[in-house]
């Protein structure tokens, strides 16, 4: 009895091999067809089309960041002068 049941573990574990070499060759075939190809390259597309979108964002972005830090530094100069203005007329008054 012992020996029966050593057996039939051994032979699920052939049939469990056997039937993945089934399902490998299987997929394989599947994934080399016409029609596979064709899938993957309208995928490959459709990610070359949203990559050009993203790099589109990217640049829009990136622009704008560009223009808000010129008119940061713009406003912060124009500051430093009035500043600078101030301070000049308060030493003017003083003296």
């Amino acid at each position: 009895m012992f020996e029966i049941s050593k057996c039939l573990k051994c032979g699920k574990g052939l049939g469990l091999f056997a039937g993945g070499v089934l399902f490998g060759t299987a997929g394989v075939k599947l994934l080399s067809s016409r029609d596979a190809k064709n899938l993957y390259t309208k995928c490959t597309a459709a990610v070359l089309r949203a990559r050009e979108s993203v790099m589109a964002a990217v640049t829009t972005v990136q622009e704008n960041a560009e223009d808000i830090l010129a008119e940061a530094k713009q406003i912060n100069e124009d500051r430093e002068r009035e500043e600078a203005a101030c301070v000049q007329e308060d030493a003017a008054e003083e003296e």
